[in-house]
């Protein structure tokens, strides 16, 4: 897996509370982590699956 702290992580521009995620993306792969704790777990998806869940995420409002 790709070294964490060598991705450029991007947090969103609605983040007001600190309370979000970061994502990062580098070789096809979208990796996520929780802004609180940049030291801790990273999950890692395929570009393609991370598009499709996104797009599920913005049927649900």
């Amino acid at each position: 897996m790709t070294d964490p702290d060598l991705l450029t992580w991007r947090k969103s521009r609605r983040s007001a509370n600190g309370n979000c995620v970061e994502v990062a993306n580098q070789d096809g792969s979208v990796f996520v982590r929780d802004s609180k704790n940049p030291s801790g777990p990273v999950l890692a998806f395929d570009v393609t699956v991370f598009r499709v869940f996104l797009a599920h995420l913005g049927r649900q409002r």
